[in-house]
């Protein structure tokens, strides 16, 4: 039993049988939408993958031994409803395809739960409502799978019509593979709150900023921009890598004491309270919805503000360097 951890799933806490006799309708096959349809498969599930068009998504199922058909084909029958589309797609084709379908006991289940918390999708009370959001991105799901194994998935309930609700929760996670490793109990509220936290103040904002701030500061000093690039951003991945297999202070343990020293000496400085208070203030942002208000007008509106940040990252002169180091990183790495 951990000590710091709550409960943790695993193989013998979660029975396929709950959804063993269930069709299951997945609307999607991206990253996750690819991996869930195949391993709920490989699992012995009753799948049926659903899609909007015949495009890429189409093509590549058809190539991975998977029949695919329109969304509304799917729908016929379907027990179990997987939303693996994007985020700001889910609401439209929630309203246009599945609320029009929607039964008492039938279950929407989401791998993220921007959509029900922030109620852009509001199903009616006689449906079960959960979520299985893995912990891993969708091409680490099947591989894992395949080899065996698989990757942590948090589960949570939203609405319980059944009683059931979280024994298919954890029957989905079970069919994903996930009680190789272990299945983490979360809510919609905490699961979406956290993972757009961890989104915006580190991983994809934080941690952006950062590496610009720091390529820009080495640059500025009368460095070279490919000396910079190289200690600045290129060099992450290592780091990463190290924190991925063994933990903050494993990862320091591995650097030399030098990078260690200056390291715990000037990281403080740099992220400071300062810092950590503007970090706050963009997470409460986040529980009060406004940030979810205002990225919903701006995806409503065309996404144009997203689209001219994106531009200044692709020309600025970090991507410029970038991109030619890149190739001579890559063009020295062995052929798998």
């Amino acid at each position: 039993m951990s000590k710091v951890l709550g409960k943790v799933y695993t193989e013998n806490d979660a029975d396929l049988k709950y959804v063993k006799e269930k069709n299951i309708a997945v609307l999607g096959y991206g990253s996750q939408g690819r991996a869930w349809v195949l391993n709920l498969l490989d699992s012995g599930l009753n799948v049926k993958l659903g899609l909007e068009r015949e495009g890429n998504s189409w093509k590549k199922a058809q190539e991975d031994g998977v029949k695919p058909m329109k969304t509304e084909e799917a729908l016929k029958g379907a027990d179990i409803v997987i939303f693996l589309v994007p985020d700001m797609v889910q609401r439209k084709i929630y309203s246009e395809k599945v609320k029009p379908v929607l039964k008492p006991g039938m279950d929407l289940v989401f791998a993220h739960g921007f959509n029900i918390h922030y109620k852009l999708i509001q199903p009616p009370e006689n449906v079960d409502v959960y979520m299985a959001a893995p912990k891993a991105p969708g091409p680490s799901v099947r591989e894992f799978f395949v080899k065996g194994g698989g990757v942590p998935v948090l589960v949570g309930v939203n609405q319980d019509y059944s009683g059931q609700a979280l024994q298919k929760a954890l029957a989905i996670a079970k069919g994903l593979g996930a009680t190789k490793a272990g299945v983490l109990e979360t809510t919609f509220k905490e699961e979406t709150e956290t993972d757009l936290m961890g989104e915006q103040l580190d991983l994809v904002g934080g941690l952006t900023a950062m590496l610009r701030a720091t390529f820009h500061t080495i640059v500025d000093l009368g460095y070279r921009p490919e000396m910079a690039y190289f200690e600045a951003i290129n060099e992450m991945k290592l780091i990463t890598d190290q924190i991925y297999e063994k933990g903050l202070s494993g990862m320091l343990r591995a650097v030399s004491d030098t990078a260690k020293y200056g390291g715990l000496t000037v990281g403080t400085y740099v992220i400071n309270d300062d810092v950590k208070k503007r970090m706050k203030e963009k997470a409460e942002r986040i529980k009060s919805g406004k940030f979810a208000d205002e990225w919903i007008e701006e995806y409503d509106e065309g996404s144009k503000n997203l689209a001219s940040l994106m531009d200044d990252l692709d020309n600025s002169l970090e991507e410029q360097v970038g991109r030619e180091l890149r190739e001579i990183v890559l063009r020295g790495q062995p052929k798998k």
